[in-house]
């Protein structure tokens, strides 16, 4: 096929109900990533509407984050066994039930349990946006044009997130961004009844030690996810987090045991470990890593900054803006053998980008940010998207019943990296924030001529207020300690920035070196000739 075709639906498909499927695996992917990330964008107001602290409401991120990172593994089988359609449509019942329950929670608890469900009942919503994306599309376009838009899609859900919450969010509370996601999981549910997917057919492939090495499985995604949300909270000083990761690492290890040595395993664990599928996981999570910049860096040094979501929403417009045209360059110019040059692209942006942010100060503003976090926002497309095609190619060449084996396992260790590389972020800000603060009170001694200069000018202004001048004084120590607290917290997220910037640029030199390797021994390489002595009589 020609570059200048348009894609078509698959073979006896018209082309409105393929258009219908597309739609309905776009809602499927924003219904998905706007729950989540109403929650993670909102964290501190959902603290404020329970009446608890900011910490005790991460719970709610961890309980939902479990679920919705481990069950669809068990999608493979569950597929087989009882269809896919057949769980998609209790999931987003249940995803309906939840949203409409939500309106009601009050406590802590209720809204731990609810939380969970919702978690669960997204666990299949991913998976069917790309099925529901491929499904109408011929077989050429299911990698070129199915793959970027679903993407796109999911990836788009905590700038939405973003931009969207200020808006839903005024003197009712939380209740219109509760009945936003109400309305959009009822939609979802009519969909999947609607659209019903291709059949496949079914056998009886669940066993009882399934859901042992499951429960592991899923032990091990939440002694993970825990360490890493509230590790950083803590400062990593509480045993108990370490003893949960430490848990988390037997869990896996004792489920890799189990599995290995099964003929039906829940997922194929030699093919991952293969050295393909090792060489793409680890590039995904180094993306994962470098983009932690873009989802725990800018939004939450603004919010330090005092500024309010309402007035980051210009920027996570650019971030989506440079997401779409980032998966329109893949749809337009994205082959297999591009896959490298792609990659080499993406990895001069980041670091580019990062490069940018590292000349961040106590007056930068999101305006400021908009050229970096859009090339970002950008090159993290034009680098999934090829290797996520480097994968699905992967997988089919083992075998068609691995193209959804891999998806899911995609999805599935994305949810763990976006929380480990969040947490990894969070961890280096809060040790580098600490370092700069000690510098900076060390600066800020008593006797230091500058300091006491800024002392007496900051109590001069405060002094048509107070009447007692040592009271004044004391406030403008205070005020400058604060001050000192921000400079120092901005010049921690330089540090991150400059780090990104320099692990991207290392990675990008390495790629640059491999693919010069590669060249140089084609160019040495002598070329096959056809029978040089000539044709035997």
């Amino acid at each position: 096929m020609s570059d200048t075709q348009t894609p078509a639906p698959a073979a006896g498909m018209p082309l409105p109900r393929a258009v219908a499927y597309m739609a309905a695996a776009t809602l499927l992917a924003v219904t998905q990533g706007l729950g989540q990330s109403f929650l993670t964008v909102n964290i501190s107001t959902f603290a404020g509407d329970l009446g608890i602290t900011t910490t005790d409401a991460s719970w709610l991120l961890i309980v939902y984050m479990v679920p919705r990172a481990a069950l669809p593994l068990m999608l493979i089988k569950l597929r087989t066994q009882y269809g896919l359609r057949r769980f998609a449509e209790w999931g987003i019942a249940i995803h309906v039930v939840v949203a409409f329950a939500v309106l009601w929670v009050t406590d802590m608890r209720s809204a731990l349990v609810l939380h969970f469900l919702a978690g669960a009942a997204a666990a299949p919503l991913s998976t069917l946006a790309f099925l529901y994306m491929l499904e109408p599309l011929e077989q050429t376009w299911k990698m070129r044009l199915g793959l970027p838009a679903t993407l796109a899609t999911i990836m788009s859900g905590t700038s939405l997130g973003w931009i969207v919450s200020p808006h839903l969010i005024g003197d009712g509370g939380l209740t219109w961004m509760h009945l936003t996601s109400l309305g959009l999981s009822m939609a979802s549910l009519a969909l999947v009844f609607l659209l019903p997917l291709r059949p496949v057919p079914h056998m009886k492939v669940i066993k009882p030690l399934d859901f042992a090495s499951f429960l592991l499985i899923a032990s091990g995604f939440a002694g993970i996810v825990t360490a890493f949300v509230m590790g950083p909270a803590h400062y990593w000083s509480e045993p108990w987090i370490i003893w949960t990761l430490a848990g988390a690492i037997a869990a896996l290890a004792a489920s890799a045991m189990i599995e290995l040595n099964r003929e039906a395993p829940i997922i194929d664990i030699r093919w991952l470990a293969s050295p393909a599928i090792l060489h793409l996981t680890g590039t995904l999570l180094l993306l994962r890593l470098l983009l932690s910049e873009q989802t725990s860096g800018a939004p939450r040094m603004f919010q330090v900054l005092g500024l309010q979501a309402q007035q980051m929403g210009g920027l996570f417009t650019v971030i989506l803006i440079g997401t779409i045209l980032g998966s329109l360059a893949c749809v337009a110019w994205m082959r297999p053998d591009r896959i490298p040059r792609f990659h080499l692209a993406a990895l001069a942006m980041i670091a580019f980008g990062a490069w940018l942010d590292t000349q961040s100060t106590v007056l930068t503003r999101p305006h400021q940010m908009l050229i970096s976090q859009g090339l970002i926002a950008f090159a993290g497309m034009i680098f999934m998207v090829p290797a996520m095609m480097s994968g699905l190619l992967t997988a089919l060449a083992k075998g068609p019943q691995y193209l959804l084996s891999f998806i899911i396992v995609f999805i599935s260790t994305q949810s763990l990296g976006s929380i480990l590389g969040s947490g990894l972020f969070s961890t280096l800000i809060t040790h580098r924030q600490a370092a700069h603060y000690q510098a900076l009170t060390e600066q800020l001694a008593v006797g230091d001529a500058q300091t006491n200069a800024a002392i007496a000018a900051i109590a001069a202004r405060l002094q048509p207020g107070m009447i007692d001048t040592a009271q004044a004084r004391t406030q403008a120590v205070y005020q400058l300690a604060q001050e000192a607290g921000r400079q120092a917290t901005v010049l921690a997220y330089d540090d991150a920035y400059t780090l990104i910037f320099l692990a991207a640029s290392m990675a990008a030199g390495a790629l640059l070196l491999h693919l010069l390797r590669d060249w140089l021994t084609a160019r040495l390489t002598p070329a096959p000739q056809d029978n040089p002595i000539g044709t035997a009589t």
